[in-house]
């Protein structure tokens, strides 16, 4: 069954060009993508708000049927690796040995389980069990795995695949693989030490901007749930992990985020995405559940991945009507954000937790959808900071009504319209593109522009726009 998109609205954002004093310097953009997460970017806007979407609930990639997997099937990760999607899940916890299981794609939509002749169950090894392990006893092997490719290009051939599971005693080991399948204890040491709490998905990549090795794990701040992080140069060792910063002002009540589901945005790298879990352990809807609580999906971001701004206080992803999501920790994001076809791309997520039918949905939101300005029928606009850029054309991701519409100015540093690039100049763009290249009287090239300081003024009537970006067109 399809379900209407969640559209969460925030308040009307209107900066006056007094309040709006901004340093002569220019933000330099080149030719990196612009979203619209916060309002770093805009100087004064008129009559437009931010909106925040939720991905659409789309078919099941993976259920529960196996015998190895159990209610408790959990905590899956994905890859896009090539030409194929590739996901490692926990395939159960209810009893030790706990199973790291893996299915794959060729289009991150249909998913199989192969056969991999590894790990033997029930006399048999016709399963797709990567590994076997048992925390819970002293000297047992890791469990709840985080698999990452390593694009570090001082990674060894034989440990270009890597992961971070839950040790014996807390703390967390290290595994490496040449293939993602065929896995080995990097070191029987713990790669980050056993202090604090590490009973959850702890997230760890390879971070190709700050060119460093970075987990995402769990703290308690005063009994809540909370998110701490650790980086190191060396992935065989970490030093101890410290809290992430919130940009809240004033500080706003903290919440149990259950889980982080760090992921890099793949168009903007530098840019880390979290989509926790948000546990509510005072509410309990069915008082014959067996655990309290109930969870929901929330959204934040950073740019520099130490700094998260939750500035979207509701909802990114909502239990809905399925009564089986409205308990305890029911759903859960897993890290892996891809496209999946022409203008869309997928995450996917764990729901139906601790039931017969649990199992992996596939989540989809329009490419860069996180958040967009919106103008309603009587329109709007934006106006940039001042800016430079790197290219030749600007492109232009946006989603009008048959009858809405969207133009755009480029202005000089003091915001006057530069002559051959003013509204007039611009046709009415309306339509539904995700790259579509802006022209004002028939022509897109913008070089005489960049390097210079600018700003760009946006208008917009029953349309959404979505990002931005400067682009050299060969």
């Amino acid at each position: 069954m399809r379900y209407l998109s969640i559209t969460l609205l925030l308040s009307i954002l209107i900066i006056s060009p007094t309040a709006a004093e901004e340093s002569s310097v220019p933000i330099i953009v080149g030719d990196h993508l612009q979203l619209f997460l916060n309002d770093g970017l805009i100087d004064r806007a008129r009559e437009v708000r931010r909106v925040l979407h939720s991905p659409r609930p789309a078919e099941i990639a993976i259920e529960r049927d196996r015998p190895w997997e159990d209610s408790t099937m959990y905590d899956p990760v994905v890859i896009k690796d090539g030409d194929r999607f590739r996901m490692w899940y926990r395939a159960n916890f209810n009893k030790p040995p706990f199973y790291t299981a893996y299915a794959e794609s060729a289009d991150g939509i249909r998913w199989t389980k192969p056969s991999l002749g590894l790990v033997e169950f029930q006399g048999s090894k016709d399963n797709n069990i990567i590994w076997a392990g048992d925390h819970s006893q002293p000297g047992g092997q890791p469990t709840v795995w985080c698999v990452f490719k390593d694009d570090n290009p001082s990674a060894r051939a034989d440990e270009k695949y890597k992961a971070t599971g839950l040790a014996a005693g807390r703390g967390l080991q290290g595994l490496v693989s040449p293939d993602g399948i065929h896995w080995k204890l990097l070191q029987s040491e713990k790669i980050v030490p056993a202090i604090g709490p590490f009973d959850t998905h702890s997230i760890s990549m390879w971070d190709s901007v700050r060119r460093k090795y970075v987990v995402y794990t769990r703290e308690f701040v005063n009994g809540v749930r909370h998110i701490r992080r650790t980086e190191s140069d060396d992935f065989r060792k970490f030093p101890v992990p410290t809290l992430i910063k919130f940009l809240d002002d004033p500080p706003r009540p903290l919440e149990h985020l259950y889980k982080n589901a760090a992921t890099p945005y793949y168009r903007r790298p530098d840019l880390m995405l979290m989509f926790p879990k948000r546990y509510l352990p005072d509410r309990t809807p069915d008082p014959k559940w067996p655990a309290p609580g109930v969870s929901d999906i929330v959204f934040m971001f950073s740019y520099d991945g130490l700094r998260f701004d939750r500035q979207f206080r509701e909802a990114f992803l909502r239990p809905g009507h399925d009564p089986l999501n409205w308990h305890d920790r029911a759903i859960e994001v897993g890290p892996g954000l891809w496209p999946t076809g022409a203008g869309e791309m997928s995450l996917y997520y764990m729901e139906h937790y601790r039931s017969n039918s649990v199992r992996v949905r596939r989540g989809v939101l329009r490419t860069d959808g996180f958040v967009s300005v919106q103008a309603g029928a009587t329109g709007g606009e934006i106006v940039t900071k001042r800016l430079t850029f790197t290219g030749n054309r600007l492109l232009m991701n946006y989603a009008t009504s048959a009858a809405g519409t969207v133009r755009v100015e480029i202005q000089d540093a003091d915001g006057q319209p530069i002559s051959g690039f003013t509204l007039a100049d611009c046709p009415e763009i309306y339509g539904d593109q995700i790259d579509h290249p802006i022209t004002w009287a028939g022509q897109s090239d913008l070089s005489r522009l960049a390097g210079k300081s600018i700003r760009v003024k946006i208008t917009l009537s029953d349309a959404d726009l979505y990002s931005f970006r400067f682009s050299e067109q060969q």
